[in-house]
Order: C-alpha cells, then structure tokens, then sequence
C-alpha cells in the first residue's frame, strides 16, 4: 500500500532535478557549480564554450586548476584573492570584473558573481556565474578616448575666450557699461565651469586607463585641509554657510598633496552646494593606528536611502537634488573615489534625507 506514495516522491524527486538540470544548463552566462572542496560538479555548456573546455576535461576537477584567474597585470591570482574563495569565507556573494585564462591561452575579461550554497549554517558549495564583456570595455576605452580627446581640443578655445573675456573686463579695449562688465563676469563663470569639467573628465580618463601619476611626499594634512577652507571660504560665506576645521594633533603624511587636495576641494564644494543657506560644513581630522580619517560633515539636502549605492557611479546625481539644483554633471564622486583608491585610502558616507551628510576620506600614514 505504500509502495505508489514511495514512487511519486521518487518521480517528484526525479522530476525536480530535471527542471533543475535544464535551468542550470539554460543560463545565458556562464555557470560552474562546485563541491564544499572547490571541485567541479557542474559546468553549463555556455562557460564551456567561453572557456574552451570540454566538460569531460572539467568534472570533478578542482577548479583554481581549470579556471586561472588572473588581475590587471596579467599574473594569476592567489588563491585567497579569488572570488570564490573570498565567498566561501564570507559566506556572502561576491561581485567583481577579472580575467580568466582560457584552455588555448588567450585571456578574457569577465564579469563574475560567486553565491556561496549555505545549508545548515555552512557552506557545502558555490555557484560562480560570468559574462565575458571584452566588448564593454572596449567601449569604454574608445569612450576614454573619445572624451580625452575632445577635452584637449575644447582646452584652447576656452582658453581664447577666457582671455580676451579678461582683456575686456579690465579695459584693454576701451570702456564698457555695468551692463555689458555683468555679462562679460558670466562668461568668465561659464568658461571656468567648463575649465573644470575638462579637468573632471580628464583625471578620470587617466584613472580609468592608469596612466595618472602618484608622486608621494611628506604632507601636511592640516595645510592641505586650510588651504582648500581658504580657498572655498567666500563660496561658503556667499550662502552664509560657516565653513570650519577641527583637528586635535599634528597630521603629517606621505602622500600625493595634490591628488589629496583635489579629493577635499571636490568633498567640500560638493557640501557647500548642496547646504541650504546659513548651514553648516565641518571639516575634521582624526588619527587612527594606520591612517588619518577626514571627515567633511554638512547640514545639507542628505542623500535618499535608494540612492545611496549609486551615489560613486558614474553621471550619477540623487533625485532630491536635481530637484533643487540643475547644475552638475554626477562625475565628482565618481571622481574622488577613483583618486581616493590611487591614493591607498578608501571614501565612504553616512547621511540622512534633509539632515544632511558626512562623507570620510581615509588615507594610509
């Protein structure tokens, strides 16, 4: 009598499998299943094909021997360092761009995702999902260099303008009206505001094809933030915002001063911008074992809860400020993460919708 009951659980069983198999084999991307022990158990037909493997050269195989994975210079990464790896410790999912070195010895960049299968509080496998994207960053490098390009040649020009713009204003040309010295006083801000996007979009040209140069000195960290108050000060006073540092001990460092600068003149312009009148931006140094942390804290608009993971991403702005400001390009922080990471540091942020941000730039000693 119980035999029929046995058998539909073991076609339920077979059947589930079966729709299991054939979604794993469907996927689009690139699939590789692994054992606790990091040996293959099942491989899809598309990461077969990106590979260059047959799956009877892969089954049951451990996979750092089948897939080498290697970073931007080309030599293969240690075994800690891969995703996989980093997933089965975490137990969490892992996202990230590297290369793999296919069967026939060429190399192929890839976007990967590794999801670690966890079952009774610990790890018993991994599914590691990948897309070749070969062509997307071919597009982004002829974008790089379109923008580059394009950025030098807008230099001149611009330069022209600004130039003769000057010579007028102080009347190498013969006198001119309050009217037309106005007006005159607008094309110098636009040209200077487009001086600056040129530069944006050049650094991140140059961080994107690493070519921009470090050059590390002994730093003071207290200057470099005074400087850029200074700087800045009657930007923050012609919104009746107080723009003041906070320091407790010296704070010297070997760092790039200009790249660091640059990150801190973008933080606190960015907070000076975005502070409603009569605010507040606080600039503070704290020293840590291995680094100094400044912070940039202001009394501004605050960034919204779903824009927060986008908010380093490239052309990005937040909707609660188009709203209020329409001028910017979303390329400042993308920007300043990009310098921060050349620099060794890292950049993160806390913030509250209109309560305003703080935003830390760490850098090591």
């Amino acid at each position: 009598m119980t035999a029929k009951p046995e058998r539909n659980k073991r076609s339920n069983v077979e059947e589930e499998r079966v729709q299991a198999n054939a979604l794993f084999d469907s996927i689009g991307d690139g699939a590789i299943a692994t054992d606790e022990f990091g040996k293959i158990q099942r491989i899809n037909p598309t990461a077969l094909q990106i590979l260059g493997y047959k799956e009877s050269e892969v089954l049951g195989k451990w996979f750092p021997n089948v897939v080498v994975i290697l970073d931007e210079s080309g030599a293969p990464l240690s075994l800690i360092d891969r995703p996989i790896t980093r997933a089965f410790l975490l137990g969490t999912t892992i996202t990230e761009r590297s290369f793999f070195l296919r069967k026939d010895g060429s190399k192929l960049a890839v976007a990967i995702t590794v999801a670690p299968i966890i079952y009774n509080n610990r790890p018993i496998g991994a599914i590691e999902v990948f897309r070749d994207i070969s062509v997307e960053l071919e597009i982004d490098r002829m974008k790089s260099e379109f923008i580059s390009l394009a950025s030098h040649q807008l230099r001149t020009p611009l330069s022209a303008v600004k130039t003769y713009t000057h010579m007028l204003l102080d009347g190498y040309m013969g006198s001119i009206t309050p009217e037309q010295k106005r007006s005159l006083g607008t094309i110098v801000s636009a040209t200077n505001r487009m001086n600056e996007l040129i530069s944006t979009l050049l650094n991140i040209t140059r961080i994107e094809s690493g070519s921009i140069a470090i050059t590390p000195k002994a730093s003071n960290l207290i200057k470099l933030c005074e400087e850029v108050v200074h700087e800045l000060q009657h930007t923050a006073e012609e919104k009746a915002i107080t723009l003041s540092l906070k320091y407790t001990s010296a704070a010297s460092v070997k760092t790039d001063a200009l790249i660091a600068k640059e990150i801190l003149n973008n933080l606190v312009s960015n907070a000076i911008k975005y502070t409603p009148e009569k605010g507040k931006v606080i600039i503070k140094i704290g020293k840590h074992s291995k680094e100094f942390i400044i912070s940039v804290q202001d009394s501004g608009f605050g960034i919204p809860q779903e824009a927060q993971d986008k908010i380093f991403t490239k052309f990005f702005r937040a909707s609660n400020v188009v709203k209020r400001e329409t001028s910017g390009t979303g390329l400042g922080l993308y920007l300043v993460k990009g310098l921060a990471e050349q620099l060794g540091g890292n950049i993160w942020f806390e913030s509250v919708e209109n309560e305003g941000s703080t935003f830390y730039f760490s850098l090591p000693k």
